[in-house]
């Protein structure tokens, strides 16, 4: 398994090391990690606002660019999969898990703690949804859609192989086949690895404490292991039976759980107001983005640690699942145009993450504002593990949806932790499109004990905090993936056009003879 494959051996060993700090020096790790973090947040938050808003505009420009046309794949290439299929493959590895976590308790937490004004008003409640669609729309699928627009450009138009550093072709030439190609692989093979334990981490988090809320099965640590330990097992099968059919399948069932549930609350809770919600947030998130994305406040501290603790942060955690979900995407995009890979994977994903918190968080938002449930906003603050289940208790057949949300959030859980052994064992195997079961059947042992470590470290802080400060450095990268991508397409639109010029001469040279 490991001949030859340097990049496997080395990143099998830095999350093996990993682990192991993570078990002898648990404290150690969750303090330094804190610290790191609080760093970074404080100090290098222009940094995280600027390359969040530049990767959007970049996507942006491409989608409408010269370069629209061009794709991903040679010219007669065909799509490998359907539409439908595609969007819930790239958006079950993308975020499923994360939106279901936070479906009810971010819009809750800003709607008590707004990014400006008072708290618990009308003006916070509307803020907190248009705040909401700010962290999980275009911008995550921005810094998503960049890595996978790379990866599946030059793997499936270049023949370069799938792999990370074969997308800094045009910057390092044959380098990237050397010791810079093999650490910049090797870093994303170790981020890809923590990111996704700590999604298991979070999902057994909210898996057990609804386990408690429905049946009472205590919400302590080693039933948060055994949830990883049955979704372990439940992953490699999945994985084993391959893309085509364990992650495929699974990723249209969780869409049809996913419309199956949103749809039941939407009919229950408050339709109007949840559909005036929508479409008012919507709008005013597509013109406030410019000066949200921008939005710092020299000489505010505690609105300038608001954005620090919220929207820097979120931009640090979804570069921790860039290289992750930008792999898993570029593999299942053959034969995308550009035009229509960003369409599809930037701005359908954000208006389904948009339907969704419109109706959880705004159902909940509407108890708690205008039935004067304040209880229900206490509660969802004090046990954001269990926000979800707090707010489906309070509504009709809240049981039997509260069924529903577990079984979503199981298999979301499963889904994610598949795609990425698939993930991994591609990034690790010198971009093999099918890599074999052994590789990845070792990558879910190494998640499964990273995301045991998580836990161990202290639950959600440290789960959230060791895995952005794992994958700061690749923040840096980002920039320069950038670039090369926008070198290399525009020196292939130069090429094609010199071509053109020079076949249109040879035409009219035979015409004049």
């Amino acid at each position: 398994m490991f001949k030859g494959n340097s990049v496997l051996g080395i990143s099998l060993v830095l999350s093996i090391l990993f682990v192991f700090i993570g078990v002898i020096f648990n404290n150690w790790l969750d303090q330094k990690a804190s610290a790191f973090l609080d760093f970074a947040v404080t100090y290098f938050n222009w940094f995280y606002l600027l390359i969040g808003a530049a990767f959007v505009f970049i996507c942006l420009y491409l989608m409408f660019s010269k370069y629209g046309n061009i794709r991903l794949g040679k010219d007669t290439d065909k799509p490998a999969h359907s539409t439908f299929s595609w969007i819930t493959m790239l958006f079950s590895a993308g975020m499923g898990v994360g939106m279901v976590f936070w479906g009810v308790a971010e819009p809750v937490a800003h709607y008590t703690t707004p990014p400006f004004g008072e708290g618990s008003t009308g003006e916070s409640a509307s803020a907190a949804i248009k705040y909401t669609f700010f962290h999980w729309g275009l911008h995550p699928w921005a810094l998503y859609g960049i890595v996978a627009l790379g990866l599946a450009y030059f793997h499936f138009r270049k023949d370069l192989p799938s792999s990370m550093s074969s997308i800094f072709h045009p910057l390092l030439g044959d380098k990237i086949n050397g010791p810079i190609g093999k650490t910049i692989d090797v870093l994303s093979v170790f981020i890809t690895a923590v990111g996704v334990a700590s999604t298991f981490g979070l999902s057994s988090l909210q898996i057990s404490s609804g386990m408690n809320s429905q049946w009472g099965i205590p919400d302590t640590l080693t039933v948060q292991l055994l949830i990883i330990a049955i979704g372990f097992i439940l992953f490699i099968i999945s994985s084993w039976s391959g893309l085509n059919r364990g992650i495929k399948y699974l990723s249209n069932f969780n869409m049809l759980l996913l419309v199956l549930l949103t749809l039941s609350v939407l009919m229950i809770g408050p339709t109007k107001q949840i559909f005036e919600m929508l479409i008012s947030s919507t709008g005013s998130y597509v013109g406030s983005i410019v000066p949200m994305s921008l939005r710092m406040e020299p000489f505010d501290n505690e609105a300038n640690n608001w954005i620090g603790a919220w929207t820097v942060f979120y931009w640090a955690w979804w570069t921790t699942w860039a290289p992750f979900v930008g792999s898993f995407i570029a593999r299942i995009s053959k034969g995308r145009t550009i035009k229509e890979f960003i369409l599809c994977a930037l701005l359908v994903p954000s208006l389904i993450s948009f339907v969704w918190f419109s109706v959880m968080g705004g159902s909940a938002i509407h108890f708690i504002h205008d039935l004067g449930n304040s209880a229900l906003a206490e509660n969802i603050n004090a046990d954001v593990n269990g926000a979800l289940f707090e707010f489906l208790s309070n509504i009709p057949l809240g049981s039997v949806l509260s069924i529903i949300a577990l079984i979503l959030i199981f298999s979301f859980f499963i889904t994610s932790a598949d795609s990425a052994t698939f993930v991994l064992g591609m990034l690790s195997s010198n971009g093999d499109l099918d890599p074999s079961n052994k590789i990845k059947i070792t990558w879910g042992i190494i998640i499964a004990g990273s995301a045991t470590v998580f836990l161990s470290a202290g639950g959600l802080d440290a789960v959230k905090t060791i895995s952005i400060v794992a994958a700061s450095p690749f923040s840096i990268i980002l920039i320069f993936i950038s670039w090369s991508i926008l070198k290399a397409l525009k020196k292939e639109y130069n090429a094609e056009i010199t071509q053109m010029n020079t076949n249109h001469r040879e035409k009219t040279k035979e015409k004049t003879l």
